[in-house]
């Protein structure tokens, strides 16, 4: 065999054999890279739940008070337990009649009967003194029944909190203290409130009550429109 041959048969082989080898493996492909918007998207926090609506609005609620303070009103005006004041006396009086039956606004009589203050504020259906914030004052009521007294109910419809003493009248003219200090209650403003005192049965009747205020404790016209005893 020549030499020339022998090149061309070696040649031949290595040909044959490169193209028998592993054919080389496709780089697999590579996932896209993330955006800046895709990454803000991603990290963005989730959306916050929306807020329930409130139960009820503040107008839905002024109108509930309302109503409750209206209930409250008429359980006491047909408390058959209960009488209104007939007479009444008082230390002064801003009416300009000063008589003792003076029917006048602003005279004692005005704190007798049922109420008829409709709101809060300065009424000449009430009682009220000669002057703001002088001091000490007082305002005597009478009953048409006598009654052995378990509750006593003072309807105040202007800055109300001055009263300070509240005394009953026995049937012989005696007066017995049931209640006295200083009135903490913390009234609504600008509503019309009750100084509203139960004690023990008296063993005495009680035909009157006297009330007792200190003027200068709340500032402005201390007025009272009603008052009722309640017993048997």
């Amino acid at each position: 065999m020549s030499l020339n041959w022998k090149w061309a048969c070696a040649l031949s082989l290595a040909l044959v054999a490169s193209g028998c080898g592993k054919k080389e493996e496709a780089p697999a492909t590579a996932e896209p890279a993330q955006t800046a918007t895709d990454t803000a998207a991603s990290n963005a926090p989730a959306p916050a739940a929306t807020a329930p609506a409130p139960a009820q609005s503040a107008a839905t609620d002024e109108k509930a008070a309302a109503i409750q303070a209206a209930l409250a009103e008429e359980a006491i005006a047909s408390d058959s337990r209960g009488q209104w004041a007939v007479s009444a006396t008082a230390s002064s009086t801003y009416a300009g009649n000063k008589e003792p039956d003076a029917k006048e606004g602003y005279a004692p009589l005005s704190a007798t009967g049922a109420p008829n203050v409709e709101r809060y504020g300065d009424n000449g259906n009430s009682w009220a003194t000669e002057t703001p914030d002088k001091g000490i004052e007082w305002l005597e009521v009478g009953f048409a029944k006598p009654v052995n007294a378990t509750q006593i109910r003072i309807r105040q419809n202007y800055s109300p909190g001055a009263i300070i003493k509240v005394e009953l009248i026995a049937e012989d003219g005696s007066k017995h203290t049931i209640w006295q200090g200083v009135d903490d209650q913390q009234y609504a403003p600008s509503t019309i409130v009750w100084f509203d005192r139960a004690f023990e049965k008296t063993s005495y009747k009680a035909k009157g009550a006297r009330i007792t205020l200190a003027t200068n404790a709340v500032s402005g016209w201390n007025e009272i429109d009603a008052v009722q005893l309640l017993g048997d």
